[in-house]
């Protein structure tokens, strides 16, 4: 049993199995890809859901040393399990934040003249040996300094990047997932002028997509995420990543129903002939997306039950899924007995179309009440 497993597992209802051999072997096998390149882990969202301190004492003992995460909060975590890590906050710095920064050893990402000048004058009068890293926005229009900014920084303001104690210099990808999109090309371009710019100075921009993009350097450090979580990085291929997750949720209970039984909140599934439904254990408020409701006008999500999918019927409600069952070996459709929503066929992909969203959804809402095991650790 890992330190990370919940504790009575029997009192819920579902149950998320998370290999952590599997994350591992994720990583190092995109590290495999970028020989030469640092490769480092983004953890933010609670580690994509499955959980910042198992992924990150993980990922540290495999040899990451630098992680990512989205909040100051989620920083504080992850320095908790890897006291000797580099760990960047990508969603820049807070005002009067600095302090928290300094106390557990974060290092800001900033993205903006204020941010900067906030930090620069914090260091001033603070002895800060961690670095902070640079965001400059090559095309999300979202967050970080224009490219024209960055540059501007680099050759006539290089003193301010020095009192900033600038350490990494970054962008993002827009849709590296899309190898056909030109927007990969232009960031490609604008990225190699930027950390021309920056001589001496680490520079990061593949995400987990971005690996697997051709004539891409892959610089000094990597950021990948969705890919080490068994999402798959290059959609429309197969996925070369091992499956991290799998969830199972328990059938509570059974009926058959008669032809033109209406079915769930409003009746908005009726059955086409005699069926056999089992309810299981999990619904929206567990994080399962209420998009995977199967009516009579559209399609939605399913479960693996004795290895027969089997698709959901009426709406997901907030603590129930109702699912056919009519196809599936009797000795597998029974009370008590155990259904697939995660897991062989139903990876991340299938899972998010069936929802009417994507893999990374998923990910990051499950958990909210489903027992946890850990294995591979």
């Amino acid at each position: 049993m890992s330190p990370f497993d919940t504790p009575d597992a029997d009192a819920f209802g579902a149950t998320l199995t998370i290999d952590l051999g599997a994350l591992t072997a994720n990583w190092r096998a995109l590290g495999q890809r970028t020989e030469g390149a640092e490769t480092g882990a983004v953890v933010k969202a609670n580690a994509y859901g499955i959980g910042i301190e198992p992924a990150v004492t993980a990922l540290a003992k495999a040899g990451c040393r630098s992680f990512f995460v989205a909040h100051l909060s989620e920083g504080i975590r992850a320095r908790a399990v890897a006291p000797d890590a580099v760990v960047y906050v990508l969603n820049g710095l807070l005002p009067g934040t600095c302090g928290a920064y300094a106390e557990h050893g974060l290092s800001p990402v900033l993205g903006s003249h204020e941010e900067l000048a906030e930090w620069a004058a914090f260091r001033a009068n603070t002895n800060i040996a961690r670095p902070a890293a640079l965001h400059i926005d090559t095309a999300m229009n979202r967050l970080g300094l224009w490219p024209g900014e960055g540059l501007d920084l680099a050759r006539e303001r290089r003193r301010d990047i020095e009192a900033a104690g600038i350490g990494l210099v970054m962008s993002h990808f827009a849709s590296s997932e899309d190898v056909a999109d030109p927007a990969n090309a232009r960031q490609i371009k604008a990225f190699a002028e930027i950390a021309a710019a920056f001589p001496g100075v680490p520079a990061s921009l593949l995400n987990s997509s971005g690996h697997f993009l051709e004539d891409c350097p892959a610089y000094q450090l990597t950021r990948p995420g969705y890919a080490l979580y068994g999402g798959n990085p290059t959609p429309g291929r197969p996925n070369p990543m091992q499956p991290v997750i799998g969830m199972e949720a328990r059938i509570i209970q059974l009926r058959e129903v008669e032809s033109g039984t209406q079915v769930g909140y409003n009746g908005r599934w009726t059955a086409k002939g005699r069926r056999k439904l089992a309810t299981i254990h999990l619904g929206y408020a567990d994080g399962y997306p209420r998009n995977a409701s199967w009516t009579d006008a559209s399609s939605g999500g399913s479960a693996l039950v004795g290895g027969v999918i089997c698709p959901f019927v009426g709406s997901v409600s907030m603590d129930l899924i109702i699912i056919d069952v009519s196809d599936a070996p009797t000795a597998a459709a029974m009370r008590g007995a155990p259904v697939t929503l995660i897991g062989g066929p139903l990876d991340l992909e299938t899972v998010g179309a069936g929802a009417k969203t994507v893999g990374y959804e998923i990910l990051t809402s499950l958990g909210r009440r489903q027992a946890r095991r850990y294995v591979g650790l």
